[in-house]
């Protein structure tokens, strides 16, 4: 709305031809975003429902009676801040609609009783992933650039078939929501971890991709739109920033599966906006191998035990005294193939192997996974951009 009425409002008075800038636009949603989220969190946080805890989650006492599911209002939020500054464009708010469908299907999974079964989720998952990653190709064959090679295209990219690049897109869309939505059990976790996240993305698509200079020097293509992607991606930064006020540990209010996988799917996009699906790795290194991993370990363990191995897992990890059939004895245990036992030492999320296996308090999970975000982040940048 704010770039719509900026020739009109510079009629009034000089200064508003600001208004069409795309970092003064970036400024004002998010310091926008950042205080209304801050400031309407505590006052509707009540109309939330209340989280139901987690059986086998360590400190899940704590977080049960709290209110979750606070993605729907920052999602709100997001949108209607969104409304005043994002130039208006069919394909940016087509994908706004796919990141509020996915931000439902979560808010809905926490307000129910029962949980969602993993076929329910991933299926809708699947669904909203095909449909955005469709819209973000619309149709056209797509740009893409890779790491250590200088594409056939002049501006040192590859074209990608529509028929290619679409199941392609969607298997990393939903990857991404998965994963950021396992990563969401530590006070502020999935949240902060997000938040550098899409701040250097944020940078990325403004000062890199989205600059004809720049993206020429280094020999990547230029996407015209990168401006308007920071504007989005920066909003939500503001809007995560004023969550994670009241998510400090101990939090007063989680996000749950509403914002989780909402913010999943943001991530997955920006990524193939800036034209290449490895940066996901270079820019949520630690935040997709900590949820990420878990979904690996369980299609291994899955694949092995069709094809006859013994997959359970040791009873003498377990807390309750008699686990059951369903976990293997020491003897049992101990014969199994190598990968299994592998895959059993370690648990995930891998916040949980840390906090359980290694002592770590919520405290040094938080702090030591952002320095390890943040230090992996410019030197796998670095490899992705300039070798090549």
């Amino acid at each position: 709305m704010l770039p719509f009425l900026a020739p009109y409002l510079t009629n009034l008075w000089g200064p508003f031809r600001l208004l069409e800038s795309y970092i003064v636009l970036i400024c004002l949603g998010a310091t926008g975003s950042a205080l209304l989220s801050w400031w309407l969190l505590p006052r509707l946080w009540h109309l939330l429902p209340r989280d139901q805890g987690k059986p086998f989650v360590k400190d899940a006492k704590e977080a049960k009676g709290k209110p979750t599911g606070a993605g729907v209002i920052l999602v709100a939020i997001f949108t209607v801040i969104l409304a005043l500054v994002l130039p208006p464009t069919w394909r940016h708010w087509s994908l706004v609609l796919c990141l509020i469908a996915c931000m439902m299907t979560g808010f809905l999974d926490d307000c129910s009783e029962k949980p969602w079964g993993e076929w329910k989720k991933g299926s809708l998952d699947m669904f909203i992933a095909i449909v955005a990653a469709a819209i973000l190709g619309a149709g056209k064959p797509m740009t893409i650039w890779l790491p250590f090679f200088k594409g056939p295209a002049a501006d040192g990219g590859f074209i990608l078939n529509p028929w290619l690049y679409i199941p392609a897109a969607a298997v990393l869309l939903w990857f991404c929501i998965n994963a950021v939505n396992c990563s969401d059990g530590v006070d502020g976790l999935a949240g902060s971890l997000s938040l550098l996240t899409l701040f250097s993305m944020g940078a990325f698509l403004y000062g890199i991709v989205g600059h004809t200079v720049v993206a020429k020097y280094l020999l990547l293509p230029h996407y015209a739109d990168g401006a308007r992607w920071a504007i989005i991606l920066y909003v939500v930064c503001g809007g995560l920033a004023g969550y994670l006020w009241h998510n400090a540990n101990p939090s007063a209010v989680l996000m749950g599966d509403a914002g989780s996988r909402f913010l999943g799917l943001l991530i997955g996009l920006s990524v193939l906006a800036a034209g290449n699906p490895f940066l996901a790795l270079a820019v949520a290194p630690i935040l997709l191998a900590n949820g990420g991993g878990g979904m690996c370990k369980l299609l291994m363990l899955r694949l092995f035990r069709k094809f006859g191995y013994d997959t359970r897992p040791p009873a003498r990890n377990q807390v309750t005294p008699n686990p059951g059939a369903n976990f293997a004895s020491d003897a049992e245990a101990d014969r199994q193939i190598l990968p299994v036992r592998l895959a059993h030492s370690c648990r995930f999320p891998f916040h949980d192997h840390c906090r359980k296996n290694w002592g770590w308090s919520n405290t040094q999970v938080l702090v030591r996974f952002m320095l390890l975000q943040t230090l992996a982040m410019p030197l796998l940048f670095l490899v992705l951009i300039k070798l090549r």
